[in-house]
């Protein structure tokens, strides 16, 4: 190919059939970021022609076909009168913008995560076809989940469980739907309820889509028993516990299966198949008036898997600490956020059951962390022994190519276990620890140059929530946490002249990031910090805040950090929470908790509105999708329950009642005023720290607060200082054990 005038010859064809020139435009678009070696990572790119080729799809099938039952995003994303409605005009593709939304159940260890919407309509499997149910009576009146606004919906913690419920002109469907084992095979079961105050049918239908659109089905036939149906090439892909009294199918020139359903006779067959993929079938019970009518399905999913499969919950979640609070909103957000960081650590550590089942280590860094925080040690440990395995010859931490913050994500993380369980780095990690940081030093500017980014790391894609390619503070200060974490596990791994080469790397970077930040300063006129050392102060700025919060590189009230909160606060906030306009455009609820987390450290009160906010946010289910639509309110980008945003949910909670700052231990600093009303004590533990696992208590009195915490200390805090709003600031030695704090009058 290298001696063929390839470039040319593609100029050529194209502008021959009256397209652009496909080279002019990309060195048009790349001009619009920082010169960099890999512009889009593939994986971002594969990901994006394989959402974008769905939605292509999608736009070819749905507007022409709107007759049909479609789920619950579609309905209201093509209804006029709903402020969900997107016009198609020059749109080339139909993508759920507006309610991506969704539960996954399923057991602890297993790769298995059936999907649930909103309205009920039950994914067993990864992107593939879904199942609903509705109501049709003898009179002629129908109930459409997907179509009606009374879908309520709950999650059962013992065991996980999504159950929904709809009713309205005297009809009432309901279904719950878990994920069970029996002879090591993971089911999908679904218990469908329903009434109806006249005669007619529950329905329970097999559909061609999920929650992105159209999944093709090709053949469906209904067993000669009337008790199972095959799917393409699954034999008995979905079993039924009763023998079904009518059996319709229809295929894509026939239209929707309901249409069948209406008239007697029509498409009662026992199979069918469509060469368009968008085959379709019912079985309908019969339903008397005034009468319960129960029907199970269950989908086999797969044998156990490959890790030893918890059978329960509970087992899973004996280590966790525990949270006791008066509010139980957030306690309930606390549990279901404890399931969901649980659900994604099969093994890898998955941001979502759904478009983001697969791997980063952002997304990694963080939902480990929290599973560390929180008591789930070996959990995380498990995830971490794959770290050096993702570690490529270069030294490179690779998840996705382009994103140079992985390798202080990856660093810092082992640290953090080991900081947080006092284990010392295991062998295995030695070879991966050394070649990180040096990859970092490597991979570090000119360090001399005269250029704002003299000294940090190249431009990148990096964190995509922060635009294209440039040189992000975000890189940087994860870079330094990196090579200070390598040293103090080359240290534990008695690499001494190691630790001490790290240690003088991560200096010099710093001074490198002052330096630039300091530029920053001069150029914008204020402290506040960039997302670049080019870039004017946007919505960007909330990478560069991570220095921080989790890294605590700068002070708690360094005017830097302290800059950058109140432009966020003053330029960002949308419902009150932060609205992150590059790429997002969707009120984020993880970013959000990470402006309450600094605010925090900082004293200032103002970070107990963005936790209410984000309390709000979360959906009936205890979910935050990964981006929030401002009008919807339902999920507008990524998957639609986010292992990030969990995790976040945990360690603010946990934050709220202990911290580590340096060498001290902050306990209280986070307590909402109305929880220290007398009378229902708080807790909350055990939960690792640096120093060793704590238990806080809490016992609200008249006059004040009485404060008592356990721990066997491994590492002695210098001070274990006492923050509760509306008490007396106190500090003790590590060696008291309660305190008791007077009310401010």
């Amino acid at each position: 190919m290298k001696w063929l005038p390839w470039r040319s010859i593609l100029r050529r064809v194209a502008l021959g059939h009256g397209f652009l020139d496909p080279f002019a435009l990309m060195a048009r678009l790349q001009r619009f970021s920082q010169p960099s070696e890999v512009s889009e990572p593939i994986e971002l790119l594969r990901a994006g022609v394989a959402m974008h080729s769905r939605g292509l799809i999608n736009s070819r099938v749905i507007q022409n076909n709107l007759d049909w039952i479609w789920p619950y995003w579609v309905s209201r994303q093509v209804d006029p009168a709903d402020r969900s409605f997107l016009p198609r005009a020059f749109s080339l593709t139909q993508i759920n913008l507006t309610h991506r939304n969704w539960t996954a159940v399923g057991l602890p260890d297993s790769e298995e995560m059936p999907i649930i919407d909103p309205c009920g309509l039950v994914t067993p499997f990864l992107d593939g076809w879904s199942l609903d149910a509705w109501l049709l009576t003898d009179d002629g009146r129908w109930l459409f989940p997907s179509r009606t606004r009374s879908a309520r919906q709950r999650l059962e913690l013992e065991p996980l469980a999504i159950v929904t419920e709809c009713d309205g002109d005297g009809l009432s469907l309901r279904s719950r739907a878990d994920v069970f084992m029996r002879e090591q095979q993971l089911r999908c079961r679904i218990d469908y309820q329903a009434s109806s105050d006249v005669s007619g049918w529950l329905v329970i239908a097999l559909r061609p889509f999920n929650t992105e659109g159209v999944s093709f089905i090709d053949r469906i036939a209904l067993a000669a028993d009337g008790l199972s149906w095959a799917v393409d090439d699954q034999r008995n892909a979905i079993e039924l516990s009763r023998k079904v009294d009518r059996h319709h199918v229809s295929h894509y020139r026939h239209g929707d299966i309901t249409s069948r359903l209406m008239q007697a006779g029509k498409g009662e067959q026992e199979e069918v198949e469509c060469e368009a993929g968008m085959a379709t079938a019912a079985v309908s019970y019969r339903l008397a008036a005034k009468e319960g009518l129960t029907v199970d399905v269950e989908v086999p999913l797969g044998e156990a898997g490959r890790h030893p499969l918890v059978h329960d919950w509970p087992a899973a979640l004996e280590s966790r600490a525990q949270l006791k609070i008066p509010d139980q909103r957030f306690r309930f957000l606390y549990d279901a956020a404890l399931r969901t960081l649980v659900l994604l650590s099969p093994g890898d550590v998955y941001p979502g059951p759904a478009t983001y089942r697969r791997f980063w280590f952002r997304d990694a860094a963080f939902m480990i962390n929290a599973l560390l925080c929180c008591g789930l040690k070996n959990r995380a440990r498990r995830a971490l022994d794959s770290f050096p395995g993702r570690q490529n010859l270069s030294g490179y931490f690779l998840s996705q190519d382009g994103e140079w913050d992985s390798n202080g994500e990856a660093l810092w993380t082992l640290q953090r276990y080991c900081s947080l369980t006092g284990e010392a780095p295991a062998a295995e990690w030695r070879h991966a620890v050394l070649k990180g940081a040096r990859w970092i030093a490597r991979k570090r500017v000119d360090r001399g140059g005269e250029v704002a980014h003299a000294g940090l790391l190249p431009a990148g894609f990096s964190a995509e929530h922060l635009g294209p390619n440039d040189y992000y503070y975000w890189d940087d200060f994860w870079a330094v946490a990196g090579l200070r974490s390598a040293a103090a596990l080359a240290t534990a791994l008695n690499e001494n002249k190691a630790a001490t080469e790290f240690e003088a790397e991560a200096a010099d970077m710093a001074r490198a990031i002052d330096a630039s930040l300091a530029g920053a300063q001069a150029r914008i006129g204020r402290s506040a910090m960039p997302a670049s050392p080019y870039r004017r102060l946007d919505a960007g700025t909330i990478g560069s805040i991570v220095a921080g919060y989790p890294l605590q590189l700068f002070f708690t009230r360094d005017p830097r950090l302290l800059d950058s909160l109140e432009f966020l606060l003053s330029d960002c906030l949308v419902h009150g929470g932060f609205f992150q306009d590059i790429i997002h455009s969707g009120i984020n609820a993880y970013l959000t908790l990470h402006m309450a987390q600094l605010l925090l450290r900082a004293g200032d009160a103002r970070g107990h509105g963005l936790i209410e906010v984000v309390a709000r946010l979360a959906s009936p289910t205890g979910q935050w999708p990964e981006a929030i639509h401002p009008q919807t309110f339902g999920g507008c980008m990524g998957d639609g329950q986010h292992g990030w945003a969990a995790a976040e949910w945990v360690m603010m909670m946990r934050n709220c009642f202990l911290r580590e700052e340096s060498d001290r231990l902050v306990l209280g600093a986070g307590i909402a005023p109305e929880w220290l009303e007398p009378g229902e004590p708080l807790a909350y533990g055990p939960a690792p720290t640096p120093f060793g696992d704590v238990t806080v208590r809490i016992e609200p009195a008249r006059d004040g607060v009485n404060v008592q915490w356990d721990g066997e200390w491994r590492l002695r805090p210098r001070v274990v200082e006492f923050a509760l709003p509306g008490c007396q600031a106190f500090d003790v030695g590590p060696d008291e054990r309660s305190v008791f704090l007077a009310r401010r009058n």
